[in-house]
Formats: C-alpha cells, sequence, structure tokens
C-alpha cells in the first residue's frame, strides 16, 4: 500500500471545499494533499496519526494539517457514531496575495505553524468545533465569513499543540505506511486476543528487535502500550453499550480486572465505572 495523493476540487460556488461525516471508519486511508485541511471530529475516541505523530484522541479532536503532510483518516477504526467536519482550502484560496494583508498576519504565522500539524483542545477545540458544525447550513458568502473567524480564533489560540518537531512532508513512505497498514489491521482484528509483536515482526518482514524499532520510531509509543491503548478505546466502547465492567475486560482481551481498571484509569484519567457512570447519565 502506497502513501495516496488526494485530490481535492472546491464546492461548487466556493473557494475551498467542505466535507461532513465522510464515514472511512473502515478505510485505511494513509493519504496526503497539497490544500490545507482543518479536521474536527466529535462523539468518539480514536487514532491521531500526523506525519511522524502518533497518538489517541479522546471523545473529540481538533487539527490543522499544512500541505502534503501524509496522515492518517481520523475515523479509522471507529465503531461508534460520530459526527466529522472536514475543511480543505488551497494557500491562496482567497488569492495569491490575501496572506500579505497586514490584518491577516497571525493567520499566516498560523498557516506556516500548520506545516508540523497542530492539535487544539480547551475552549478552541470548544468554539471552533461548534462554529465548524454549523458551517455546512450556510450559503458560501456565510461560509467564508466563518471559515476566517475560525481561522483567528486558531491563530490566536493558546491551547495548541505542535504535533511534529521537524516540518512534515511528503516523504518516500510506501514500504513503512505498508508496514503501519498491516500493524493497525492485526491489532484491530487481534486486540482481544493477546497480539504476538513476534507473529506480526515476522509478517512485515522484520526481526522482533527491529519491528521494535520500527514501530516506536513511527507511534511514539511500544507495540504493548499501542495495544493497551487501543484495547481501553475498545473498552470505551463496550461501557457506553452498558456492558458491565468486568464483561467489558474480558472482552477487550485483558485477563486482570485490577490491571484493567488500573490501565484504564491511567489512559483516561478515571476509572470505568465512573467512566460509563459519567457518559450514560
Amino acid at each position: 500500500m502506497k502513501v495516496i495523493r488526494e485530490e481535492i476540487i472546491p464546492d461548487q460556488g466556493s473557494s475551498f471545499k467542505v466535507l461532513l461525516t465522510p464515514g472511512l471508519n473502515d478505510t485505511f486511508l494513509w493519504h496526503f494533499h497539497p490544500e490545507y485541511e482543518i479536521v474536527y471530529v466529535e462523539g468518539t475516541s480514536g487514532t491521531r496519526h500526523v506525519g511522524d505523530h502518533t497518538s489517541v484522541y479522546e471523545g473529540s479532536d481538533l487539527v490543522f494539517i499544512g500541505p502534503n503532510i501524509p496522515h492518517l483518516n481520523f475515523d479509522y477504526g471507529v465503531r461508534t457514531e460520530c459526527e466529522q467536519v472536514i475543511i480543505q482550502m488551497k494557500e491562496n484560496f482567497l488569492g495569491k496575495d490575501f496572506l500579505e494583508i497586514p490584518e491577516f498576519a497571525p493567520i499566516k504565522a498560523l498557516f506556516n505553524q500548520s506545516h508540523y500539524g497542530l492539535s487544539f483542545s480547551g475552549t478552541t477545540k470548544q468554539i471552533a468545533g461548534e462554529k465548524l458544525k454549523q458551517l455546512p447550513g450556510l450559503d458560501p458568502f456565510e461560509q467564508l465569513l466563518s471559515l476566517l473567524q475560525i481561522l483567528r480564533l486558531l491563530a490566536g489560540s493558546e491551547h495548541v499543540e505542535i504535533l511534529n518537531a521537524a516540518p512534515a512532508a511528503n516523504k518516500s513512505l510506501q514500504k513503512e505506511q505498508h508496514r503501519m497498514d498491516a500493524i493497525y489491521k492485526y491489532v484491530e482484528t487481534h486486540f482481544d486476543q493477546n497480539p504476538d509483536v513476534n507473529f506480526i515482526a515476522e509478517q512485515v518482514n522484520l526481526t522482533t528487535a527491529a519491528f521494535c524499532r520500527f514501530f516506536k520510531k513511527n507511534t511514539r509509543m511500544t507495540f504493548t502500550d499501542f495495544v493497551n491503548q487501543y484495547r481501553v478505546n475498545q473498552a470505551k466502547n463496550y461501557l457506553l453499550l452498558d456492558r458491565t465492567v468486568s464483561e467489558t475486560c474480558f472482552a477487550v482481551g485483558f485477563e486482570s480486572l485490577s490491571y484493567f481498571n488500573k490501565l484504564f484509569k491511567k489512559v483516561v484519567g478515571e476509572n470505568p465505572s465512573d467512566f460509563k457512570r459519567r457518559y450514560l447519565k
């Protein structure tokens, strides 16, 4: 599998494109495009893989991705209903020199910083998320005004995390991403069966030691930590379906209820019973 160059055509009557819940949760879409992209996902937890950065988002996510940064679709592997709004725009979507206008200086800085991949949290994510959800219902002119307000909000935010230490760009990643695709799919189908690092290393033609180095470099996690985070995310889905904590623990592959409770609290910040009680309320 190779990294895919996605072709993006602006919406009719608009200078940018708005996508609403594309529904690619069963598709491993490792791709890049020359457009800037804002992604807002709400109502689920999943994997955030942008450039060389991999982490898990909880409940919702708001990211701004610069041009030609390889990234995974944010709903990959999600098994619950979620809402997703994606904005894709060229650097010159308002004209060749619009970023040179003095009033747009903060937005120009935001566009430059997006080459590292940016993740937003706190009130920025909350306010921008609400504005993004309203975009599809607006006429093209109102959409444009709202988009500028969103960009200004992101540009002035203090609730931002830079995802990559160096500007991320499209590299020759075909072999690496073929491996990552195989690893993701293996974990997805075997997370409840004690995934074997030696088996998957052999499947992607690496020794176990080389696989561990490769995986840590690409995800900043050990394989065991990644599997456990994936299990915890699946556990949240079970709990939201009103399964008991004990049923959930064993359904996602843990053999010890006390270890499951301890790890769940470490990853989520609260124990499974409190999580279930709070959300099912």
